[in-house]
């Protein structure tokens, strides 16, 4: 039987100051030249992925923006997608209009941008922007309008609770939204993406990509639920969140712990 190990990143795989230890890594690189698959499901995308995870040596394709898509780790191509329809424009009006202040990510001129107002920007989308000072895909603009350009795939927005809430509530039903507190600081982030952008749709697209007959999933928050729902084995770390935990079957140490690492070297070694 083929395993396919997918794990989360912030809060699972990696530690809680965004670093992976030399245990994971060396454990993680030894199966994988022995022939496990393991690849990441993160909210993060390709540049920041790899920014963290640069000490794991997987080659496979890995699942970006929360399962927006599914992009080979060396050449950034992306295999399979999700991007906004049309409609997009009356969610980022919407949106402008309830003070909330969005991160538009799309690719303009088959380039990949973060867009957002200059001069509208809230203290966590500050801070949000900062920790990614030099990145290529920041992409400040001069009005709601420039916001629109381009091929739109993912909005974020990081605000206080109270703001956001509302915003989540509305649009629910209508588009795959996130709304959770940061795991790096007090602020919430909202995201928005198409309504088929989810984990667990990019996960079983990439199992069957790969060949895998069985998917193991790792994950510590509530965006991971629906990855655990279709997950033949779903393993919660032991720092997970508790709406998380009565979608798992399997249990392990915390990510400051080396959780995931341990319970894949010990189930290939039961094998």
């Amino acid at each position: 039987m083929k395993t396919l190990y997918l794990s989360d990143l912030d809060g699972t795989l990696l530690r809680n100051d965004e670093t992976i230890s030399d245990f994971t890594a060396k454990t993680i690189n030894e199966l994988t030249e022995k022939g496990i698959c393991f690849s990441f499901a993160t909210a993060r995308s390709l540049v920041t992925t790899k920014k963290v995870t640069a000490n794991i040596q997987s080659r496979l394709p890995v699942i970006v923006y929360n399962g927006a898509f599914i992009m080979d780790s060396i050449s950034s191509e992306i295999l399979y997608g999700n991007f906004f329809e049309d409609k997009s424009r009356e969610l980022l009006e919407d949106i402008n209009k309830s003070e909330v202040f969005p991160v538009v990510y799309s690719f303009i001129d088959g380039n990949e941008k973060l867009s957002f107002v200059e001069g509208k920007s809230t203290d966590g989308q500050k801070l949000y922007l900062k920790s990614r000072k030099g990145d290529k895909r920041i992409n400040p603009v001069k009005s709601f309008e420039d916001l629109l350009k381009g091929d739109k795939f993912y909005i974020t927005c990081i605000d206080e609770a109270e703001k956001l809430k509302p915003v989540y509530e509305k649009y629910s039903g209508i588009y795959k939204c996130l709304y959770q507190k940061d795991y790096y600081s007090d602020y919430y982030w909202l995201e928005i993406m198409p309504k088929n952008a989810t984990k667990a749709n990019a996960a079983l697209k990439l199992k069957e990509m790969l060949g895998c007959d069985e998917l193991v999933a790792f994950g510590d928050e509530i965006n991971d639920i629906e990855l655990f729902k279709i997950a033949d084995k779903a393993v919660a770390v032991a720092n997970a969140k508790p709406e998380l935990i009565p979608f798992a079957t399997d249990f392990t140490d915390s990510n400051e712990n080396d959780g995931v690492a341990k319970f894949i070297k010990k189930t290939v070694a039961e094998v």
